[in-house]
């Protein structure tokens, strides 16, 4: 028989299609970055290359929608570390003036090394600071180098501390700034056919860090341009009183008022809308990226997960800030998720199959990728994961793997696979540049952190 396909990962314990598919001992082809078929043992065709899942799960990769990852240059800052969210951000938004091109390409390469051995293949990530230009540029060129399947959202801050912001001037830049640089990254970098590597989306910080004007000029953009829109909505209880006193109305009617209330808009966090809020932003088809870890770590509250879901709203996972929640694993969010999810409403809650849903294709919704991300079925981009726990870990689990995979952790990818491509082998990022960006990361954070 012929070779038929590039990649076929054969022998999983469980392959995990979707959220309505399972295939017990199956197998999953792979050609030209894109899945071609599923099935059951003994049925396999040939293929160049063969990863043996070996009973493992499988699953599609997991889509991170909300991340800062410069933010691991300070991972767990003591002076910043125990505080509120305002007191956390202006300890620490001084020592984020220092970044560079050079600080923005080595914490992107070592962010996203980091995503893929907590099993991602897909991350957005919202750069805010600009102290100085062409950071996102920087985050592309390591998406670029590593193969990683990245959505760049072009952040904004336009109100700084002598405004009534909270940033100091320097990180922040004029609205003539931020429009100019996002209309470049826009034409230069995003991709709109299916199966892109590379997408952009615009993303001013928050309703409190830029102007009015901003906000509402940004949608308009997004929609001459067709690309989504991001920004941080109602995190926590000192945003709803900061936009009463400053806008006279809560931080949702004001998102509203600015055109953002779309379906091509995700926000992060989303914590104090109250009911009829929800049912606005549910409505608009707004999606919501849920922080599990940042939310508890920071101790704001989290997200109504299952109401928003309930009221079909698209809901995603998101790692939030390295400095905040110090971490970029998917897995643990998505445990994070489970556990939460549970705390709030009860066993009923959520699963651990709900959990996985969330970091697949509720995700893939928020990007608006649903059609080719967070599943895979045959069409979809070739992104999966197949997960390793111990033997000790796993005694005793012997009835739903998709239970122990989160209950039973910690779990890692043994393997991940983007748009056909193996980045991590055996547990071990695949990537030729990863021990100089470490080295040179290292010297970076060390100087930020010191001040010179």
């Amino acid at each position: 028989m012929s070779t038929a396909v590039d990649l076929l990962v054969k022998d999983a314990g469980l392959l995990v299609v979707d959220g309505e598919r399972e295939i017990a001992g199956g197998w999953i082809a792979v050609t030209s970055g894109r899945v071609t078929a599923v099935g059951t043992a003994g049925t396999e065709p040939e293929a160049t290359t063969t990863v043996p899942a070996a009973g493992r799960l499988v699953t599609p990769g997991l889509v991170n929608t909300h991340h800062h990852i410069y933010q691991n240059l300070t991972r767990s800052y003591a002076p910043a570390v125990n505080g509120s969210l305002f007191a956390w951000l202006t300890t620490l938004y001084p020592l984020w003036a220092a970044l560079d091109e050079e600080a923005a390409y080595v914490s992107a390469y070592v962010g996203m090394a980091e995503l893929l051995m907590g099993g991602c293949t897909t991350s957005s990530d919202h750069l805010y600071v600009h102290p100085r230009p062409r950071l996102v540029d920087a985050e592309i060129k390591a998406a670029r180098d590593i193969g990683f399947r990245f959505h760049a959202t072009r952040g904004s801050m336009t109100r700084s501390v002598e405004d009534g912001g909270l940033p100091p001037r320097i990180v922040t830049q004029t609205e003539e700034e931020v429009l100019a640089d996002s209309v470049r990254l826009v034409e230069a970098y995003h991709d709109p056919a299916p199966g892109a590597l590379i997408r952009v989306a615009l993303a001013p910080c928050s309703p409190f860090s830029v102007t009015k004007e901003l906000m509402t000029a940004t949608a308009e953009l997004a929609e001459r341009y067709d690309v989504r829109l991001h920004t941080h909505l109602a995190e926590d209880r000192d945003e709803d009183t900061y936009c009463l006193e400053t806008y006279g109305c809560r931080p949702v009617e004001y998102f509203e008022e600015t055109g953002w209330m779309s379906d091509r808009t995700w926000v992060a966090h989303c914590i104090y809308p109250n009911d009829a809020e929800l049912r606005r932003l549910a409505a608009a088809g707004v999606g919501v990226a849920h922080c599990p870890s940042s939310n508890m770590l920071i101790g704001g509250g989290s997200a109504r997960v299952r109401e928003m879901r309930d009221l079909g709203m698209p809901v995603g996972i998101g790692c939030d800030g390295s400095a905040s929640t110090d971490h970029a694993s998917l897995w643990m969010e998505t445990r994070g998720a489970l556990l939460l999810g549970r705390y709030r409403g009860g066993p009923g809650a959520m699963t651990a199959r709900d959990a996985l849903d969330l970091a697949t294709r509720g995700s893939a919704r928020c990007l608006g990728r649903a059609d080719e991300l967070g599943h895979l079925r045959p069409g979809a981009c070739a992104d999966l994961v197949v997960w390793d726990l111990h033997e000790v870990s796993l005694a005793g689990a012997l009835t739903d793997p998709v239970e122990a995979w989160l209950r039973c952790g910690p779990a890692r990818a043994w393997t991940t696979v983007v748009g056909g491509r193996v980045l991590v082998d055996e547990g071990e990022p695949v990537l030729a540049g990863l021990e100089e960006a470490l080295r040179t990361h290292g010297v970076i954070a060390r100087r930020m952190q010191r001040g010179r």
